[in-house]
Order: C-alpha cells, then structure tokens, then sequence
C-alpha cells in the first residue's frame, strides 16, 4: 500500500512539472508573437507622433493604403488635435482564418494633453506585420 502511495505521489509530481514546463514554454511563444507586433504599432504611432506621415503611411498595410492616398494620410495626421505621444496598454495575437492577426490597445495623447484609448489592428503582410485600419 504505501509503495503504490509513493509511486501515485511521483506520477503525480512528475505531471505537475510537465504542465508546469508546458505553461512556462505557452507563455514564452506568446511573448515572443507579440513582440513584432507591438514593435510595429510602437513604430508607426512614433512616426506619427513625431509628424512623419510619409513613414507612418509605409507601415499602413495595403487595405489601409487603397483608402488613403499619401497626401489624404498626411492631412489626416496634422489635423488637430494631433497625436504627441502614446502608450501601449495591450496586445493580442491570434490566428484568423489561418493568418495570424494582431491588436493593439494603446492610449494616445494629443495636443493640449487630452488623452484616449484606441485600438490598432494589426496584420501579416508580405513578411512583415502591418497597420491595418484606421487608428485615430
């Protein structure tokens, strides 16, 4: 009776450490997927901050880009209150009919200190991740 105690007891322990290992492993890939996302609305929200719309316009993806010319994008970003600043408060990835997809919550701040949160839609296009939507 006790050997089986004992045996019960290290399949037991031994289980726990697997699904502990496999959490630990889940949680590393779903950082290391978010990580280009966030870098890339981290980069176009800069651009934009810092009022350079043409860059900004480079990492919309082409859906985005089919709705606003480069000229249309630029006004859109200079019109106040214009966005000064931001913060990334949240992102997500996941897989939409086999692409993967991400979305990034951010606050923005914008002249004149007013603040408020926004959502950007972020995609998988031509090997690189992309803005894709309309982010103020």
């Amino acid at each position: 009776m006790r050997a089986g105690l004992l045996v019960g007891g290290a399949l037991l322990g031994l289980c726990l450490v697997g699904v502990a290992g496999v959490a630990a492993w889940n949680v590393q890939v779903v950082r290391q997927s978010d990580a280009p996302v966030r870098e890339t609305a981290e980069a176009f929200l800069t651009e934009v901050a810092a009022g350079n719309a043409d860059r900004a316009y480079r990492r919309l993806c082409a859906s985005a880009r089919s709705r606003w010319s480069p000229i249309g994008f630029a006004a859109w970003v200079r019109t106040p209150p214009v966005v000064t600043g931001h913060q990334v408060t949240d992102v997500s990835v996941r897989t939409r009919e086999g692409r993967p997809t991400g979305t990034v919550t951010v606050r923005l701040t914008r002249d004149g200190g007013r603040s408020e949160q926004r959502t950007l839609p972020v995609v998988r296009e031509d090997d690189d991740w992309r803005v894709c939507g309309d982010p103020f």
